[in-house]
């Protein structure tokens, strides 16, 4: 994918940007050459040391004496050299060479300082000059996200959006900003390092230049081959984590299935992978870190030998020359070779440029921004549609609306019926002008909706939607949100309207109670009427009602539709509706099929023409023909709702939650508790907090030793061994090389030629011979521990989430440890401990060996300038590791606090139909804008330290320099040292610093491991509450299924204050049904989660075959028992391995497969599939119908053959049709077992043997069907009515 041309990447910089940034390029071009004109420096030093010793060394012959700055004979004669020249001589008289050396370090300090500015300067313009120009980009693009028609939002994910906006614009952030001027810097850097050799010596340069391109070439080899390999390694992980991720989000099926070990094993299957992919990562680094080291050494021997051949035969260079040349072209292909990472940083900031700069510059077809189009005087509210065709963006080729006529008139209401994807919900979104149609149009008042203001239209309709959407902030925020500028007393009347006033108002914080995040706190009916408030508020001309009871069971369904019907009252609405009780009321009813209107009418003239409504109809009244109490029709039947629902619903973006989570069922707690929970709960909560206290103490534990993580990597001891013995080697080879260098100078001052030669030539082959060895050493500590490294990752990954698997439910009910943050922990935190062990080990013992070489080196030979340059080295080390530090950037404290301004943006984007809806796309925007100015503030700050401490490192190796080589001549004239001891002592101990601060930048960062080790050993030592292991508990042979739940009282962990289960008891003898009837967030399906023992009550037991359930084997229990759910969770595999799911505990033949799935009335369908019972059904089962789904689960729950069967609300979901066949699978399912059936719809229980009707946590009443008719009381109510159970 090719990304936009780099210089694009500016196209938000203002004058002052680009001023900036020139002034600091500049900066960077000047300081790149400060180190080239260090060596200009070097190499005089250099030569008047040498001249130095060769004078102290003719005049240590008592027969010479100086005169007149020439060496004489004592008898006046004058010394004639070997080529007739005279020997002249400065250091002991006239020049003092202590006054040389304080020149020189006035040079460098200079030079110091002079880096210190220019490097200041580069990185604080650059980097405040970028932080001005991505604030502008993100804001932008955020508001131009905000301006995009919806069909845009349906072909891009929320997700993906979000990640742009952090991660994409925070990598253009890194193209153009510090990185730009440190590739400046080192370009700069390169050129005048050339120039210098050039200068210098042009022979020996073209000569060392000949060999640079091999050290280029494996460099940039590596580069590609890790980057490739990396890839590979992600994928073949990126597996193993989308089963993780799968198996952890239905973690309540695993457990119900005893599939814990299973998914281990797959899980480790894919890790298998990643795992040869990593070792071949690190076996191809070794070679090539073998391969330049070695390279550098041979270049090192044909350099030298080469240099002392023009030094010594045809005197081109004198010595210091020949280290100038030298170094100069080294340290340029060095630093052209480190400018290389920054042009990866300029490559993937072109190339997350595209689509961020791609959205920039798209013109939205519905643009909610502009100020164009009518506004009219005013509003009748006649909509109208003249042969309107229409399919989804993504979706062109599925016709959802096709020649659609349809007249509604104002006043009145309108209700829309039919069956799925026959596009009443797309009706309702072209009003609102989500869409605009392919062909045909809609008309307000006669008017084209297209040439309306499009912020004045959506002004004027009001919608509740069937999953309302709240934002996380108060009710009465939520209420404003429709129409800014309202006051209290209108929100009030608003919601009182609604019927929410009541509600509210019992609630501690009355209006101001935070609604939590998409309004996770409050019940459906509550998020249900505050939508309804919310529509209210802005009087609206025309209402849209999109199935906006259809997620409520029969109490809080009452309650809100006579809110609507007050609300509709004078004004336009359409409604589209599930249950006819819905629409009954109507004065027009259309009926859709296939994306058109084929008929419209009241109620009775509809069920006269016998067309769709009728059949609808019909079809309802037949399912509750059983009974002999029709009135229950009406009430509580839904009219349809098949799977193709749930598949549009998702296309659509509106959000279906999968599971039906913790939060939600045990959230529907109704209005009347409020006050008497708030008494009873208050003590509770008490205790609560003070245990979750405890709790969190014990969570934040201190970091985990070493000695631990060293012990999961046992097996591996020769690996580790092996790859300590190659670190040692590595690090004793810069010491080494010190001894050489300085060896080399020392040999010029050799009076005698042939001696000069004959040693040259020894250096040379000892630096080939180190060369060699470092290749090796190289290999063998890169291999050995990528090999343990690897090894031990995947240890880890499968230990991990093996102990996931074995906490109870409740673990998994903290936000902390959600699905997508435990396997982010899978997949980050064992490769971090990974660098806790093998590297680290390697870096420890080679730093170690590295410095403890140089300083014997150094301390043998002078231990009193060893001192002086030991001052230096904390400071050398210090900028070393800060500049590994740097390079990585400070992109972490970034990410933090872009956070606050990324949770506006994903609420924003996440609920854009509802944003869209209220036009408040702009208030968005702005709230987004001021989010961004504290992470702004702290970066513009930031550009200040980074440039200070970048300065400081910069400069404090000149200093050193200055320092030391100015006490080296003061000990070479005053102790007689002798000068190459000088050279010896700085280069070794410098050598070790900067190895100090290189090993500290290769390590991955050890911190960031041992804390990810410490939380990693917090989840292997963590010891459930619910032991899950076979060992654990009692069995017994003869399992009857008998279940009693004892005066039992619970708690959601997640929700303490709310009291689900208040002294339930109730008993099921073996092969009896006993069916839960009640409003939700009454606790029917706590029940079937304790029998289960994902939870154990606070209070009371539960007994099974007279055995408390906290004291039996859990596998065993689980076992025995069979659970259909409301909504199926399917993994990601055939028809036949989902239906085998049922029983983990030995492999189930293909006939048992067949059986069960002939019992569920799923076989003749899967028989009809090209594949057969080897169909994948996708993640989640996306491939699959609702109704089909539901039958894979009676399947696999029948294969286990359970004593017991709970069913929760197995049918609820389906369309009529579908809900017929299932129902009867399920009733077969039945025979011969315990079974508990939790239902809304009374149709599906009347023949259970025991009935218990519970409110509030208990049960107020028990009996068959016919007992408790008889006895009218609250079930008798329910049936007749469908009226509230208070």
């Amino acid at each position: 994918m090719l990304g936009v041309g780099y210089f694009q990447l500016f196209r938000f910089a203002t004058w002052v940007d680009i001023a900036m940034m020139v002034v600091g390029g500049v900066c960077a071009l000047i300081h790149g050459s400060a180190f080239p004109l260090m060596l200009l420096i070097y190499g005089m030093m250099t030569n008047t040391f040498v001249a130095y010793e060769l004078e102290v060394q003719e005049l240590a012959d008592p027969n010479k004496t100086c005169i007149n700055n020439t060496i004489t004979w004592t008898n006046g004669s004058v010394v004639e050299m070997a080529d007739n020249r005279t020997r002249c001589c400065f250091f002991l008289h006239s020049v003092d060479i202590e006054a040389q050396m304080t020149m020189f370090a006035y040079y460098y300090t200079g030079i110091g300082l002079g880096a210190f500015i220019l490097s200041y300067l580069q990185i604080a313009l650059w980097v405040s000059a970028a932080a001005r120009q991505t604030q502008r980009i993100r804001k932008t693009y955020f508001r131009k996200i905000m301006c995009m028609e919806i069909g845009w939002f349906d072909c891009n994910s929320v997700g993906e959006l979000n990640t742009r906006i952090s991660d994409d614009i925070n990598k253009i952030n890194n193209a153009i900003a510090d990185q730009v001027a440190i590739f400046i810097e080192r370009l700069s850097a390169f050129i005048f390092g050339f120039l210098v050799g050039f200068i210098g010596g042009w022979k020996l340069t073209l000569v060392v230049i000949g060999v640079s391109p091999l050290i280029g070439l494996a460099a940039g080899l590596m580069a590609m081959a890790v980057a490739r390999l990396t890839g590979r390694e992600l994928q073949a992980y990126a597996k193993a984590g989308a089963i993780a991720d799968e198996v952890l989000s239905s973690i309540r099926t695993v457990a119900a299935f005893s599939g814990e070990d299973k998914e281990t094993e797959r899980y480790d299957r894919n890790l298998e992978e990643a795992q040869t992919w990593g070792v071949k990562k690190g076996i191809i680094i070794a070679t090539f870190q073998g391969f330049l080291w070695c390279i550098i050494f041979l270049c090192y021997a044909l350099g030298f030998w080469y240099g002392s051949k023009l030094v010594i035969d045809t005197k081109e260079l004198t010595p210091g020359t020949l280290i100038q040349v030298f170094f100069g072209v080294l340290t340029g292909a060095l630093n052209l070779g480190q400018a290389s990472p920054c042009l990866e940083a300029f490559a993937s900031g072109r190339a997350a440029a595209k689509s961020v700069f791609d959205t920039i510059n798209r013109v939205p077809k519905i643009d909610c921004f502009t100020e164009e189009g009518h506004k009219l005087e005013r509003v009748k509210g006649d909509l109208e549609f003249h042969n309107v065709k229409f399919s989804y963006p993504s979706r062109p080729d599925i016709k959802i609306l096709d020649d659609l006529n349809l007249v509604v008139k104002s006043g009145e209401t309108t209700a829309f019926v039919g069956p799925s994807g026959s596009g009443k919900s797309t009706v309702v979104q072209l009003i609102q002008r989500f869409y605009d149609p392919q062909q045909g149009m809609v008309t307000l008042d006669g008017h084209d909706i297209r040439s309306l203001n499009i912020q004045w239209l959506r002004s004027l309709i009001g919608i509740v939607e069937q999953e309302p959407v709240l934002f996380a902030t108060t009710i009465s925020e939520n209420i404003r949100y429709s129409q800014p500028g309202v006051t209290m007393e209108e929100i009030i009347q608003a919601s009182k309207e609604a019927n929410a006033y009541n509600f509210i108002m019992a609630l501690p914080q009355k209006f101001d109670t935070l609604v939590g995040d998409s309004g996770s706190q409050m019940s459906g009916g509550q998020k249900q009427r505050i939508a309804i408030a919310r529509a209210l508020v802005r009087k609206p001309r025309i209402l849209l009602l999109d199935m906006a009871t259809s997620a409520l069971d029969n109490e809080s369904e009452a309650v809100v539709q006579e809110a609507l019907d007050k609300a509709r009252i004078g004004r336009t609405t359409v409604t589209i509706a599930h249950r006819l009780s819905t629409i009954r009321k109507a004065d027009v009813i259309v009926g859709f099929e296939h994306g058109s209107a084929v008929e419209r009418g009241s109620h009775s003239e509809l069920l006269e023409r016998k067309g769709v409504y009728f059949t609808l109809v019909t079809l309802q009244n037949q399912g509750s023909d059983a009974s002999n109490y029709k009135t229950n029709t009406s009430e509580t039947s839904i009219l349809e709702d098949d799977g193709f629902e749930t598949m549009t619903s998702f296309s659509r973006g509106s959000s279906v939650s999968d599971l039906r989570s913790q939060s939600q069922m045990s959230n529907h707690w109704h209005d009347d508790i409020c006050e008497v929970e708030v008494k009873s709960g208050s003590f509770r909560m008490d205790i609560v907090k003070k245990t979750k206290k405890m709790e969190d103490a014990m969570e934040a534990t201190e970091s985990a030793p070493v000695t631990r993580i060293l012990k999961y990597n046992q097996p591996e001891w020769p690996y580790l061994l092996l790859g300590s013995v190659g670190a040692a080697l590595n690090g004793s080879v810069s010491p080494v090389y010190a001894l050489l260098f300085s060896q080399v100078l020392g040999i010029f001052s050799i009076a005698d030629m042939d001696e000069q030669r004959r040693q040259i030539n020894g250096v040379c082959i000892l630096f080939v011979i180190v060369g060699i060895v470092s290749f090796f050493s190289q290999f063998v500590q890169g291999f050995a521990f990528a090999k343990s490294g690897e090894l031990l990752t995947r240890r880890l990954r499968k230990v991990g989430f093996q102990a996931m698997l074995k906490q109870e439910i409740r673990w998994f009910d903290d936000p902390k440890n959600s699905p997508g943050a435990l396997t982010t922990r899978l997949a980050t935190d064992a490769s971090m401990v990974q660098g806790a062990t093998g590297s680290q080990i390697g870096m420890i013992v080679n730093s170690l060996m590295n410095i403890g070489a140089s300083f014997i080196i150094a301390y043998y030979f002078s231990w009193k300038l060893s001192l002086v340059v030991t001052c230096f080295l904390p400071l050398i080390g210090l900028s070393g590791v800060f500049q590994a530090k740097m390079l990585t950037g400070f992109a972490n404290e970034d990410k933090k606090a872009m956070e606050e301004a990324g949770q506006v943006s994903s609420e924003a984007i996440a609920n854009i139909r509802t944003i869209a809806g209220l036009a408040k796309e702009q208030q968005f925007v702005d709230m987004y804008e001021k989010q961004l100015e504290p992470p702004y503030k702290a970066a513009k700050k930031k550009a200040q330290v980074y440039a200070i401490f970048f300065a400081f490192a910069k400069c404090v190796i000149f200093m050193a320099y200055a320092a030391s080589f100015r006490y080296g001549g003061y000990l070479v004239t005053n102790e007689g040292l002798h000068y190459v001891i000088v050279f010896r002592v700085i280069s070794a101990i410098v050598i070790s610093g900067t190895a100090l601060g290189r090993a500290s930048s290769f390590t991955p960062d050890y911190a960031k491991a041992k804390i990810a080790a410490e939380q990693f050993f917090t989840l292997l030592d963590r010891v459930p509450r619910i032991n899950i292991s076979q060992a654990h508990g009692l069995k017994w042979t003869d399992f009857k299924g008998k279940i009693e739940f004892k005066n039992c009282s619970f708690t959601y962990p997640s929700r303490p204050d709310i009291q689900v289960l208040r002294g339930l008891g109730v008993t099921v003898r073996p092969g009896q049904t006993l069916a839960f009837v009640g409003s939700s967030g009454c606790g029917k399906s706590t029940c079937v989660q304790l029998l289960e023992r994902f939870y154990d009550p606070d209070l009371g037991q539960v007994l099974i075959d007279e055995h408390p359930s906290h004291g039996v084997n859990v596998p065993f229990l689980r076992s025995q028992i069979g659970i259909v759910s409301q909504e199926p969770v399917l993994f990601n595999c055939t028809i036949a391995e989902n239906i085998q799911y049922g029983d983990n505990s030995c492999t189930v033949s293909m006939e048992d497969v067949i059986e069960a799935s002939k019992k569920a009335y799923l076989h003749e369908f899967v028989m009809s599939l090209p594949h057969k019972y080897e169909t994948q059904v996708g993640a989640h089962g996306s491939q699959l119908s609702r109704g089909q789904k539901q039958r894979i689960a009676i399947a696999r729950a029948i294969v286990r053959n359970p004593k017991i069967l709970l069913l929760d609300e197995a049918t609820s979901a389906l369309d009529t049709e579908s809900e017929k066949t299932v129902q009867v699978a399920l009733d077969e399912a039945r025979q011969g077992r315990t079974c508990i059936v939790i239902a809304h719809r009374l149709s599906t229980i009347q023949t259970a043997d025991i009935i218990a009707v519970m409110s509030q946590g208990t049960i107020i009443e028990q009996g068959t069907h016919e007992e408790l008719m008889a006895k009218k009381a609250a079930y008798y109510k329910l049936v007749t009515t469908g009226a509230p159970i208070s």
